[in-house]
């Protein structure tokens, strides 16, 4: 796996990871402390962290990293707590640690790419669920294609486009199956939060 990742720990686990990291197959960088910084390489596919070095200034640092998955790597006399994407419980196993690893970057990806932020909701094309803060609603596969269309469009676009594009029908097919499902998407939006601006209706179509 052609993976960068970060290693966030004392000078004796750096130690034991340089000793093994021709097993990896990742290439390695090592955070520097004395920086203090809460820029991460863009390149870094993950973080791996030692519990042992996060102190009240270094969880600071751990918590303010949201854009790459974390796994925290602690012991049970050394438990924390911080923002993180998966665990390993110490001591572990070098097969536990690199399976561990792709599964944290590949469930961060997957998870990266199921979700869309539109206005001010996120469009969770995995659960199926319209975000806002804390509340959500849920919605049909095709009403997850319909607000993504209408996202990535960026124009208003017209009934025989949306039938063609989601439901593939013909031009002459009958569009009443886009206003019905707009309506009922409109109606959830706005008995949730109480906003009937999300899906905008135009002469020549709808726009999000």
């Amino acid at each position: 796996m052609n993976s960068k990742l970060l290693i966030f720990g004392s000078k004796n686990f750096n130690n034991l990871i340089n000793e093994v990291k021709e097993y990896l197959n990742f290439s390695l960088s090592f955070y520097d402390f004395t920086t203090k910084s809460y820029l991460i390489d863009p390149s870094v596919s993950a973080i791996i962290v030692d519990s042992q070095v996060l102190d009240v200034n270094n969880l600071g640092i751990i918590n303010k990293i949201h854009n790459k998955p974390i796994l925290l790597l602690e012991t049970l006399a050394n438990k924390t707590t911080c923002n993180y994407n998966d665990k390993i419980l110490l001591p572990t196993t070098l097969d536990e640690l690199i399976n561990k690893t792709i599964k944290t970057i590949t469930a961060f990806k997957f998870s990266i790419n199921s979700a869309l932020q539109i206005k001010k909701y996120i469009l969770d094309k995995n659960k199926k669920k319209l975000i806002k803060g804390n509340t959500y609603i849920s919605i049909t596969e095709r009403e997850v294609q319909l607000i993504e269309l209408l996202f990535y469009e960026k124009k208003s676009l017209s009934k025989n486009y949306i039938l063609k594009k989601i439901w593939n029908y013909s031009d002459n097919a009958d569009t009443h199956t886009v206003e019905t499902h707009i309506y009922r998407l409109r109606k959830k939006i706005y008995t949730k939060f109480n906003d009937d601006k999300f899906i905008l209706s135009f002469e020549k179509g709808y726009i999000i």
